[in-house]
C-alpha cells in the first residue's frame, strides 16, 4: 500500500510538473505573441515618426535651398548694381573736374589764336593760369607747402646742395610744384634739398 501511495504521489508530482511545464509554455508563449504584436506595432509607429521626420527635413531642405537660390540672387544683383554705381561716380567725378578745367583750355586756345605783343600774350597766360588755379581751388586740390622744409611724405628729393644761407632740410628750389586733396598726395613736388 505504501508502494502504492508512493507511486501516486510520484504521479501526482509528475502531473504536477507537467501542468507547469505546460502552464510556463503557454506563458511563454502569450508573452512572445505579445512581444512580436508589440514590435510590430512599435516598428510600425516608428516607420510612421521616421516618414514624418523625413519629411519635416525634406521640407526644411527645400526651404533652405530656396532661401540659398535667393541670397544668391540678390548677392549678384547687389555686385552688379555696385559696379554700375562704381562706374557712375567715377564719371561723375571725371565730370565735375572737367568741367572746371575745360575753360582753362578754352583761354589758352584763344591766346593761341589772338596777334598781339609779348606783353598782352604773358598777361593773358597769366589770367589763365589764374582761371586754373581757381577751378583747381573749387576741386579741393591745394599745392603742397615747400616753405616749411623738406617733409618726405608729401616732396620728392632729387638732388641735393650745400647752401651756407639755409639750414638743413630746407627746400633750396622747386623744380615740380606738386598738388594734394585734403591729405591724399595727386603729385608729390620735387625739390633739391639744403644739406
Amino acid at each position: 500500500m505504501e508502494e502504492n501511495k508512493d507511486l501516486r504521489d510520484e504521479e501526482i508530482l509528475e502531473e504536477g510538473n507537467t501542468v507547469e511545464e505546460n502552464t510556463e509554455a503557454t506563458e511563454n508563449e502569450e508573452v512572445e505573441e505579445i512581444i512580436e504584436e508589440y514590435s510590430e506595432t512599435d516598428d510600425l509607429s516608428m516607420i510612421r515618426k521616421l516618414k514624418d521626420e523625413n519629411k519635416k527635413l525634406s521640407n526644411e531642405l527645400d526651404a533652405l535651398k530656396d532661401r540659398l537660390l535667393r541670397l544668391t540672387a540678390e548677392y549678384d544683383n547687389y555686385r552688379k548694381r555696385t559696379a554700375k554705381e562704381k562706374e557712375g561716380i567715377y564719371t561723375d567725378a571725371c565730370t565735375d573736374v572737367l568741367k572746371e578745367v575745360l575753360p582753362v583750355a578754352d583761354n589758352l586756345e584763344r591766346a593761341l589764336a589772338v596777334d598781339g605783343n609779348v606783353e598782352d600774350i604773358k598777361k593773358g597766360v597769366e589770367m589763365t593760369i589764374k582761371g586754373f588755379l581757381n577751378a583747381l581751388e573749387k576741386l579741393g586740390v591745394e599745392e603742397i607747402d615747400t616753405t616749411n622744409g623738406f617733409d618726405p611724405n608729401v616732396h620728392q628729393a632729387i638732388s641735393v646742395v650745400e647752401d651756407a644761407n639755409l639750414n638743413t632740410n630746407d627746400v633750396a628750389q622747386v623744380y615740380q610744384k606738386g598738388y594734394k586733396k585734403g591729405e591724399k598726395v595727386i603729385r608729390y613736388s620735387m625739390v633739391t634739398v639744403a644739406k
